[in-house]
């Protein structure tokens, strides 16, 4: 048997994190026994599906590497089919035309409160004759649900699950207008497009009792099912706009590398041993059912942002370069081929400070920069009257030294002690004055990254 498994949205809003750590663990199992991932676009509300939505999810998805093995496939598409297996059901006995009103189920739901009771679906029309059926009211199709016995789930994290048929009701199949609900698309669509393992959040186990008895009606196999717990936010409450960014496309305009997000995100919930740097073929050689835990996990974006700085010091400086030039091209800075060529001969030395592409970006937007360049408060306070002065005899020195590291560190070593100064005294100014801030690579890379002309420019544009 091949395994297949698909990572199922809805696109009624954001691809949301928790979204993206099922379709990870649907890819990786996938792909861990060599079998097929596939996207399917589960768009049955059609008044809140978008295609805005539908984009978003392709676009995460495609950002995070987790390419489908066959287009995605759109639920809507497949209507004919829902319909068509829903009415062999009631042609089987299996289901049958439930004629109540909205008004009906109101009262249905208000008396039960009353009594105390779940506000279950009372089973009027279950074997109740057609000919008793009102005039100008369309049926809706329900499932005749067995009501003695249990349905169980060996479920592949969770272990054995099961509930009472009894508290079950007859749910809808088929809505009065036609439309099928989403509990029964699922169930067919997972038939026809042969998914061996369904691997999504723990929310979704009652819908897999409720699905289970479709798939017995049927007389089709159940795939295998696997509950993931769910994400919360650090203080252990389900996870919101108020923790931190959600959707994932947040977290790339934040400045996350899909590889640090997914390396977190495969953590946040499995386990194996004390590995915590993974990469994606390492991700496919150790994933198993196994290693998931079944609590809900806890995201901790501090230790994503630590691990996003891992990722950053491992990643090719011309994609991050690249990257880098983009995000700055946002912002309108004009990145020409000279401050392209800068910004990947400094990367080495600004990615070794940076936990994220955006401030890998803040701190590289120096070398892009036409004078006069804009200065943080604390890079002017170091701009005395005093130490413009300094810079101005500097650019003397500076203006006859070749620019090469060993050079540079000679020249200004030799410079300080004659000024009666430490190294850093000379160097912090100097960083003002190229970058407009106190933060850089070294000072003699920074010369070097920038140039001699384009350094002693920016160093008399404010040298007394």
């Amino acid at each position: 048997m091949k395994v297949r498994t698909r990572f199922a949205p809805s696109p009624t809003g954001l691809l949301h994190i928790g979204g993206a750590r099922t379709a990870l663990f649907n890819y990786l199992f996938a792909r861990h026994y060599g079998g097929e991932f596939v996207l399917r676009i589960e768009d049955t509300d059609r008044a809140r599906s978008t295609w805005e939505a539908v984009q978003v999810i392709l676009d995460g998805m495609d950002w995070l590497g987790l390419k489908s093995d066959e287009p995605p496939v759109f639920q809507t598409s497949r209507e004919a089919r829902h319909v068509e297996v829903a009415k062999l059901l009631l042609d089987q006995g299996k289901a049958y035309y439930c004629y109540c009103t909205p008004e009906d189920l109101t009262a249905m739901r208000e008396l039960a409160m009353k009594e105390k009771r779940p506000p279950r679906y009372d089973g009027r029309w279950r074997d109740r004759d057609l000919s008793e059926a009102p005039a100008g009211v369309k049926p809706a199709i329900r499932l005749k649900a067995p009501r003695e016995g249990d349905v169980v789930i060996n479920d592949l994290v969770q272990g054995e699950v099961r509930v009472k048929n009894a508290e079950m009701d007859d749910m809808i199949i088929l809505r009065s207008d036609g439309t099928p609900t989403y509990l029964h698309a699922v169930v067919c669509d997972d038939h026809d497009m042969g998914i061996t393992h369904v691997i999504r959040g723990d929310d979704h186990l009652t819908n897999t009792f409720r699905q289970s008895q479709i798939y017995d009606a049927m007389g089709w196999e159940k795939p295998e099912f696997a509950h993931i717990p769910l994400i919360h936010g650090a203080d252990g409450a389900k996870l919101s706009k108020r923790h931190g960014a959600v959707s994932i496309l947040e977290f790339r305009e934040q400045g996350f590398l899909p590889e640090a997000l997914c390396n977190y995100l495969l953590r946040l919930g499995w386990g194996h041993g004390d590995a915590e740097f993974l990469t994606r073929d390492e991700q496919i050689q150790l994933f198993t059912l196994e290693g998931v835990g079944r609590a809900a996990s806890r995201m901790d974006y501090a230790k994503l942002t630590h691990l996003n700085g891992m990722w950053l010091r491992q990643t090719d400086d011309t994609r991050l370069r690249d990257e880098v030039v983009e995000r700055l091209a946002k912002a309108e800075i004009t990145v020409g081929t000279a401050a392209m060529q800068r910004i990947l001969h400094l990367m080495p030395g600004l990615k070794e400070r940076a936990k994220t592409v955006e401030e890998l970006t803040n701190a590289a937007a120096f070398l892009a920069r036409e004078l006069p360049l804009p200065f943080e408060p604390k890079a002017e306070a170091l701009l005395t009257l005093e130490n413009k002065e300094m810079l101005a005899r500097l650019t003397k020195i500076l203006e006859d030294t070749d620019f090469e590291a060993t050079a540079i560190d000679a020249t200004l070593r030799a410079f300080a002690e004659a000024e009666g100064r430490k190294l850093g005294q000379v160097a912090q100014p100097l960083r003002a004055a190229l970058t407009g801030s106190t933060m850089s690579p070294g000072i003699d890379a920074t010369l070097i990254a920038l140039g001699k002309d384009e350094a002693l420019k920016r160093i008399h544009a404010v040298a007394a």
